[in-house]
C-alpha cells in the first residue's frame, strides 16, 4: 500500500475502455487497478479494498441484449449486496457510457431515498438509429451534488453509443431536476441548450440529459467518456485552439488537466479531504 486512493476499474466480457480509464485515474493521482469482474464474483478481489468503483465503456456483453443489461443481471445476482453496501459506506461510483447504462439497470442512479434496487431511468437507442462517435458540449448544474462535476461549468467530451437515450417517466425527471441529480446536459457550443437538437443533443435524450448522480452526489453516471479527453490534444479541434490561444498571447496548451481528468482529480480531493 503506498497511501494513494485506490480505484477498482471494472473490465471484461466485451468492456474496451478500461486501459483508458485507468490511465485517467493515475493521472488524477490514485492508484488504478483493473480487475475482472469474475473476480469479484469469485472472491479473489474485493471491493472493500478500494474507495472507487469505475464501470467504464465498452460493448459489454456485445450489447446483443439491451446496452448494459447482461452486465447488471449478473453483478446484482451476485454480488449485488456488496455493490450496495459499498455505495452506502459513502465510496465513490462513476458509471461511463456502457457503465451508466448498468448503474441504471442496477438500480444504484437514480437512487432516490437512499433506495439503490429500484430501476426507474432507461438508457435505450439513439433516436437517429445509429452509432453516434463524435464530440459533444455539455453544460453542468453548479447546484448539483455531483462530486466529479465540481467547478466544472460548459465542457466539451467525446461520444462513442448507440444507446445513449436518457428516457424516464415525467414525474422522475421532475424530482431530478427538483433534486438537482441531472448533473449534464447536452449544449450548444457556447452551453445554451441543445433542446433536442441533433447533433448536439446526439442521441434525443430527454431533456438533453447526458448524465445523473444520487442524492449524494457520490454516484455518478454519464454517457460521454471523461477518461477519453485525458490530454488537450485528444480535443479534434486542438491545432485551431492552440492557435487561437497564442493569437491573444497565451501558451499553445493551457496549463492544468482537461475537463476530463478533472472529474477524475475531483474524485480523488473529495476522498483525501
Amino acid at each position: 500500500m503506498n497511501g494513494k486512493i485506490r480505484a477498482l476499474v471494472l473490465t471484461g466480457f466485451g468492456l474496451n475502455c478500461d486501459l483508458e480509464t485507468a490511465h485517467a485515474f493515475e493521472l488524477a493521482g490514485a492508484q488504478a487497478v483493473r480487475v475482472h469482474i469474475n473476480a469479484l464474483i469469485d472472491g479473489s478481489a474485493r471491493l472493500d479494498d478500494y474507495q472507487i468503483l469505475a464501470f467504464g465503456g465498452g460493448f459489454s456483453w456485445g450489447d446483443d441484449h439491451g446496452a448494459g443489461v447482461l452486465q447488471a443481471v449478473r453483478l446484482r445476482t451476485n454480488i449485488g449486496d456488496q455493490l450496495r453496501a459499498f455505495v452506502e459506506s459513502q465510496r465513490l461510483v462513476i458509471g461511463i457510457c456502457n457503465g451508466f447504462q448498468t448503474l441504471v439497470n442496477l438500480g444504484l442512479l437514480p437512487g432516490f431515498d437512499g433506495d439503490y434496487q429500484i430501476r426507474s431511468v432507461a438508457l435505450t437507442f439513439n433516436d437517429c438509429g445509429n452509432f453516434r462517435d463524435d464530440w459533444v458540449t455539455l453544460k453542468t448544474d453548479a447546484q448539483s451534488p455531483c462530486v466529479f462535476t465540481e467547478g466544472l461549468d460548459i465542457l466539451d467530451l467525446p461520444i462513442r453509443h448507440g444507446e445513449g437515450k436518457f428516457y424516464a417517466a415525467a414525474e422522475v425527471i421532475t424530482r431530478l431536476e427538483r433534486q438537482h441529480q441531472i448533473v449534464a446536459r447536452y449544449a450548444k457550443p457556447g452551453g445554451a441548450p441543445a433542446a433536442g437538437t441533433f447533433p448536439f443533443n446526439p442521441n434525443g435524450s430527454l431533456g438533453d440529459i447526458a448524465g445523473i448522480c444520487d442524492p449524494t452526489g457520490r454516484v455518478f453516471g454519464l454517457m460521454p467518456h471523461p477518461e477519453a479527453y485525458n490530454h488537450w490534444t485528444n480535443h479534434p479541434h486542438w491545432t485551431r485552439q492552440a492557435e487561437a490561444r497564442r493569437r491573444t498571447g497565451n501558451a499553445a496548451m493551457p496549463e492544468g488537466p482537461t475537463p476530463g481528468i478533472q472529474m477524475f482529480r475531483n474524485a480523488v480531493a473529495c476522498l483525501q479531504e
